[in-house]
């Protein structure tokens, strides 16, 4: 239970609340956010500061502190998003009509910040890692990163379920480079190398030769990329994902405000589409 049970509850709560609480801070007047994401900032540098001493602790609790400060970094890139502080040059509506290239092209500038937050983001994961025997937050970071461009790419080519009660009222815009459809040819291999690489995790957590560090580590992936593969689910079946969320909703119902851009000085630094948020 301690090897693979504890891991397993730790991951589902972990996802479903920091998704949840990021929902509803998105959710809050727009006043509000420049707070959220100086408290987001002081967060993300604790985390930084957390990878980088886990990453030398190879031990459960080095995994629980390294898996967790992993997502720590990714929820401030979510949060930046959602926000408007990291999205991309275009902040106009998919024009009528324009399909192909052109709109893969309009839809990378709307999220073009964000892409490049990230990287940085991912560069400084890496080096607060770098060399270390504790490598369990730079997997979390970059297997979010990885599976959310799996999703991104699903909306844009066309998913079921494109689920833009997530999007808040400044970033409307980006719902018109969503695709409704009942499936994309891009899924069935999203699905699949992500089913192989969960499998892979567990097959590491759960081998004979695998120790209390690994055994934690690598089921904290594998609950993750299995996450990740049920939201790929949802975009494609008949399910309300939103009900998981729906205690984070009710910010944007008890304090509805006009769609608005946001503060003046968030318009130079904002990203292009997005499927539902969760930080997992």
């Amino acid at each position: 239970m301690a090897d693979h049970g504890f891991p397993t509850l730790f991951a589902l709560f972990i996802w479903w609340f920091s998704t949840g609480l990021i929902i509803w801070l998105d959710g809050l007047p727009a006043r509000t956010y420049r707070w959220s994401m100086l408290a987001a900032s002081a967060v993300l540098v604790a985390g930084l500061y957390g990878l980088a001493a886990s990453s030398a602790d190879a031990s459960p609790t080095g995994a629980y502190c390294a898996f967790s400060c992993g997502l720590l970094a990714w929820a401030w890139q979510e949060m930046a998003f959602l926000m408007g502080y990291a999205t991309g040059p275009q902040r106009d509506r998919c024009p009528e009509g324009c399909t192909g290239w052109p709109r893969f092209r309009l839809a990378v500038m709307t999220i073009l910040y964000h892409e490049l937050a990230i990287i940085l983001g991912a560069v400084a994961v890496v080096w607060a890692t770098w060399g270390q025997p504790n490598q369990i937050g730079t997997y979390t970071y970059l297997l979010l990163w990885g599976m959310r461009q799996s999703a991104k790419l699903n909306v844009f080519l066309g998913a079921r379920n494109l689920n833009e009660q997530f999007l808040p009222p400044h970033l409307q815009y980006l719902g018109s480079f969503f695709a409704r459809k009942p499936m994309n040819l891009l899924f069935p291999a999203s699905v699949t190398l992500g089913t192989l690489l969960c499998a892979w995790f567990f097959h590491r957590a759960f081998g004979a030769s695998a120790d209390d560090f690994q055994a934690a580590g690598f089921t904290f992936l594998g609950v993750l990329t299995a996450l990740a593969i049920l939201e790929h689910w949802f975009l494609v079946l008949p399910i309300p994902a939103e009900a998981l969320w729906n205690w984070s909703m009710k910010s944007r119902a008890a304090a509805p405000e006009p769609a608005a851009p946001p503060p003046a000085e968030t318009k130079a630094v904002t990203g292009p589409l997005r499927a539902p948020c969760p930080v997992a």
